[in-house]
């Protein structure tokens, strides 16, 4: 049952029939009586290390390891390694395009160096959603799907005639085409399998359980079906494509008991945004997090898998949530066959991974546990600048009259005194004069993955919207509305309740599938309305149903955003503005001149649930994923070629052979110290992946802009990063683009830098340009936190290529520091209590790193640091053998290369 070699856990074989049928499986309880206390994050890796142990992949080491996981264990004191096989990968349109790039590149390089090209496959299963490439250029109209998505597909169809040749040229890997539904919701509701089922060459079949590993950050959304998954960096998603296991830390275990249950006006978004909070402020980075205690029978799987969701958010690497019934009944509500259903439970009781939530004795031991009493949870927001500053909507009116007179920061904008009652007025399509003013609305978005995929709050927004229209209100037409479902489910049980008409009387039509608002994705507003902000330095607000809201990323004129349930953003659009007492304050008037309060119109939780038990039933999830890998006709109708090796074209601005293998020979490259490196920037502290990735419009006046116009295309069909994250030459051009990107060595914020010796300021991409015609190394210096945010291989992809060779960084998010590692860029870390400041550094310094020889690297050991004299010591961040394996061989893919040759 292993994928190769004996395994030494063989005795641990059981099977039992069905229908005619063995299945077999590892039954883990008779490994010891260990076992039963582990948490069933753990027991996952621990089935996934027996399984495929054949002491060469997996070492029989790692599942002593697993098995003798203890509360004791604490990061950072005895660091423990084991190797984790996760049973798929999962791979979402923008990062999955420089996934298969990279796949046919390194098709090219094999047959280059001698080998045989067709080698080269995906051996986990791989699933690709073709899911976040809509911008909603068209909205408030009953045509704005059909629009965008025809504009989707005008915009994109060489990308998407490059994924269909992929989903041809590649076995193993299933492409969802576009207008499916966002990743994480098809892979909750279709993709996802529980437990695994797979061939054996005897003719049995062998269960184990489903897990995954995705090139998002929010693929920990299945854990709240119970799938153990989290994201990683598309390269290292990639090595796991081509059979390599992932070496991780064993991590500590924080167990999270919830009671009670939540109050009538509460909903799941509320939830987890005081989830958020409370974890960010426990500190759960690089750990497990897994719920229990009776609060979680409580909540729906679609309640479960929305604080799965945001798990990137409160930092750990997973919020798991073991399966129960519950779950059982969630998969035969979407349509999972009734004899699936009946053998996952058997495999589950068998290995004690079906809990009853409870049964206090079922609880395991965790590293350390914290409680959450459900009926404490009131309505909520986060904002207006990151997804864990929660604010109750009580306090909001206070909040965000705090925030604009507050030091520019996380939650403060140091708008002065005598700008406070500033306004702009512009004249809309209708010909009547509207006035904006510091908190007021411009963008109202229900999107995302962590809501859309919930019924309650969907339904929820459906009935608030009737009762609102009910009561004669209405949203102000320059106010930017759109719906954009997770899958055609949605859309199908809000036709089948009647709510659509009232959501789209107020403006809330369905604009496409997909991220859409909270990637970046929100398209342009009115030229009146951007005029009106910018002359008079207002600060305007979006709200979204959504995950991020990082400075930057929602649009460039939102400088405040704040994430909120679908009903929220609603009542804060009818609103028009984010500055009310919902208490005190009315949304307005009825027809009878009457005030009308959101408490008027707010339906409760027992309301929605009697809905939702009447319209989201399984032959909706029958008739929406029966017909889904088929696709639209304008896929459908694609033309692709059948060849095995990819056809480039040098003129494609799409498509482009990545340069990562040129040069690549069989032999290890020759490594050494840096010497004479500049540092490229000087960053503060919270630098995230929104920062370093290029995400969104391409600015007109931007290094990739001007490659375009080059080529020439005009500002019009310039398209996004994300649609052109297979070609280099764009992404490399705007790495660190972001408009709100400080850089201590710029005069001002925003995509600048310095060249040294010279002095003069220019654009990041010009500067490292000029320092590559120099033969000058590059470094960062940073703060805490380096790389938070999604996981985005381009976050390390485009770095590289801007020739930098080492970060110094006083902390990395882990999936980042993974990701550099992966690309062969050094990761070192400043000692504790040091970092840039206390060490006096400028950033204009000329910078020496002493690197030992090749076969002298170590995880973890010292390395130092001359700068201009300035001597220091740092921490190498190889936290593993394999990182160093890697980066002697420039990086992981490189690594794959020459493995796919010996």
């Amino acid at each position: 049952m292993s994928t190769s070699g004996a395994n030494p856990f063989s005795h641990l074989e059981e099977s039992f029939t069905q229908d005619g049928n063995v299945y077999k499986y590892f039954d883990l309880p008779k490994i010891n009586n260990k076992y039963d206390a582990l948490p069933f994050s753990i027991r996952i890796l621990l089935e996934s290390a027996v399984r495929n142990c054949d002491n060469f992949h997996v070492l029989e080491s790692d599942v002593k390891s697993i098995l003798n996981w203890t509360p004791a264990l604490r990061q950072g004191d005895s660091d423990v390694e084991v190797s984790f096989k996760p049973a798929r990968v999962i791979l979402q349109d923008f990062t999955g395009v420089p996934a298969v790039v990279d796949f046919a590149a390194m098709r090219d390089a094999v047959l280059d160096l001698g080998g045989n090209p067709e080698k080269i496959n995906p051996i986990c299963p791989a699933d690709l959603v073709v899911d976040h490439s809509v911008q909603v250029d068209f909205a408030r109209t009953t045509d704005a799907l059909a629009k965008n998505q025809s504009l989707e597909f005008e915009r994109n169809k060489e990308r998407f005639t490059f994924l269909k040749w992929g989903a041809r040229a590649f076995n193993n890997m299933l492409i969802v085409p576009p207008g499916s539904g966002i990743v994480h919701q098809v892979n909750l509701e279709y993709l996802a399998r529980v437990v695994f089922e797979t061939d054996a060459t005897d003719g049995s079949k062998v269960l184990y359980p489903d897990s995954v590993v995705g090139t998002d950050s929010h693929t920990t959304m299945i854990n709240g079906l119970g799938v153990l998954g989290w994201g990683v960096g598309g390269i290292e998603a990639e090595a796991v494509m081509l059979g390599q296991s992932i070496s991780m830390l064993l991590p500590e275990v924080i167990g999270y008991k919830l009671v009670g249950k939540l109050g009538p006006l509460a909903t799941s978004t509320d939830l987890v945004l005081t989830i958020t909070k409370h974890l960010r402020q426990l500190g759960v980075v690089g750990k497990f997090v897994e719920f229990y205690g009776p609060g979680v029978a409580e909540l729906s799987i679609a309640d479960r898998a929305t604080i799965s969701n945001m798990c990137p958010e409160y930092g750990a690497t997973v919020g798991y949530f073991p399966i129960d019934e519950n779950t059982l009944s969630y998969m035969r509500q979407t349509n999972r066959s009734e004899k699936k259903i009946h053998i996952i439970r058997e495999y589950l009781k068998a290995t004690r991974q079906l809990r009853d939530y409870a049964q206090q004795d079922q609880d395991p031991t965790y590293t350390e546990s914290v409680t959450l009493d459900l009926s404490t949870v009131v309505t909520s927001v986060s904002g207006p600048k990151r997804p864990h500053d929660r604010v109750s909507v009580s306090s909001m009116f206070e909040d965000f009259k705090a925030c604009l007179t507050s030091p520019v920061g996380f939650k403060g904008f140091a708008v002065p005194p005598d700008a406070l009652s500033a306004s702009g007025e512009f004249q809309w399509e209708d010909g009547k004069s509207y006035k904006l003013r510091h908190g007021s609305v411009v963008i109202a978005a229900i999107t995302s993955c962590t809501n859309t995929s919930n019924p309650s709050v969907m339904l929820g927004a459906g009935l608030l919207a009737k009762n609102a229209v009910e009561k004669g209100l209405s949203i102000l037409p320059y106010i930017k509305t759109s719906l954009s479902p997770g899958s055609g489910v949605v859309t199908y049980y809000l036709k089948e309740s009647g709510v659509i008409p009232y959501l789209e009387q107020l403006g809330f039509d369905i604009v496409g599938y997909g991220c859409m608002t909270c990637i970046g994705n929100s398209g342009p507003l009115e030229e009146n309305v951007v005029n009106a902000i910018e002359k008079n330095g207002l600060v305007c607000c979006g709200v979204l149903s959504g995950n991020r809201n990082f400075e930057g990323r929602i649009h460039p004129n939102t400088r405040a955003n704040y994430l909120a349930s679908p009903l929220l953003v609603i009542a804060y659009a009818i609103a028009g503005r984010v500055d009310i007492d919902f208490e005190t304050q009315p949304l307005g008037v009825d027809g009878n001149g009457g005030n009308v309060f959101l408490r008027d119109i707010w339906p409760t939780r027992s309301q929605i649930q009697e809905v939702e038990r009447k319209h989201v039933i399984p032959a909706m999830f029958q008739e929406v994923y029966s017909k889904i890998e088929l696709g639209s006709q304008d896929w459908q109708t694609l033309e692709v070629s059948n060849g095995k090796l990819y056809p480039w074209s040098a003129a494609s601005t799409y498509i482009k052979r990545p340069p990562f293998f040129e040069g690549m020979t069989r032999q290890l490259p020759k490594l050494g110290s840096i010497e004479g490196a500049r540092c490229l920037l000087f960053l503060g502290d919270s630098v995230t992946t929104d920062h370093i990735s290029p995400a969104g419009s391409i600015a007109r006046n931007s290094p990739a802009a001007r490659y375009l116009a080059e080529r020439h295309l005009t500002p019009r069909d310039f398209n996004s990063y994300g649609s052109r994250r297979g070609n280099d030459a764009v992404m490399a051009r705007g790495t660190f683009a972001n408009i709100r990107l400080v850089n201590k060595l710029a005069s001002k914020t925003g995509p600048r830098t310095v060249h040294m010796p010279s002095l003069q300021e220019m654009d990041i991409f010009d500067a490292a340009e000029r320092y590559r015609q120099e033969g000058t190394p590059l470094v960062l210096i940073v703060g805490k936190d380096y790389g938070s945010g999604s996981s985005r291989d381009w976050a390390a992809k485009g770095p590289f290529l801007l020739g930098i060779k080492a970060v110094i960084a006083e902390s990395y998010e882990r999936i980042h520091r993974s990701n550099l590692v992966g690309m062969g860029v050094i990761p070192l870390q400043f000692l504790p209590g040091q970092g840039a400041e206390s060490l006096h550094l400028t950033g204009r310094e000329l910078f020496n790193i002493a690197l030992p020889k090749s076969d002298d690297l170590r995880p973890g050991q010292r390395i130092q640091v001359n700068a201009d004299g300035n001597v220091f010591e740092t921490t190498l961040r190889f936290d593993t053998e394999v990182d160093i394996t890697y980066y002697k061989n420039g990086g992981i893919l490189n690594y794959m290369i020459r493995k796919m040759l010996d």
